[in-house]
């Protein structure tokens, strides 16, 4: 009998500013996606979502708090669950933890949508850009 992949909880971001959305690299470099990490301990998934849009984009700003939707992927072996959230980004440093691995653009949703693989992200990050929620 085939056994249930382990589940991995994990929060992202749709960070927002000026009306175009910000995508990154992956750690890889040959995908486009949003900011997004494994639920950290001691941390909600809002904290960690800000804390990964930081570490990985160099973003700060305010998280809402409702999320903007979910999607989930297998990776390894694993069930992995994210909370997408969206995040009104105040500032965007020139330097930050992951500057050396990853990129980071700004473009309009479209565009980011147009970038992103992942069909349950390019939804979600199509969604925000009209004021829409999917299945949170």
């Amino acid at each position: 009998m085939p056994r249930e992949p382990k589940c991995v909880s994990q929060a992202a971001v749709v960070a927002v500013m000026n009306g175009r959305v910000c995508l990154i690299t992956s750690s890889s470099g040959k995908r486009w996606l949003v900011p997004k990490g494994n639920l950290q301990k001691g941390r909600d998934l809002r904290e960690t979502a800000a804390q990964e849009a930081w570490e990985e984009a160099g973003l700060v700003g305010r998280v809402t708090n409702r999320p903007l939707g979910r999607y989930q992927f297998i990776k390894l072996g694993c069930l992995h669950e994210v909370v997408v959230f969206r995040m009104h980004v105040r500032n965007a440093k020139r330097d930050w933890p992951e500057r050396r691995q990853r990129r980071r653009r700004w473009m309009r949703p479209h565009k980011a949508a147009e970038r992103i693989a992942h069909a349950p992200l390019k939804a979600i990050v199509l969604g925000a850009s009209r004021g829409r929620t999917t299945a949170a």
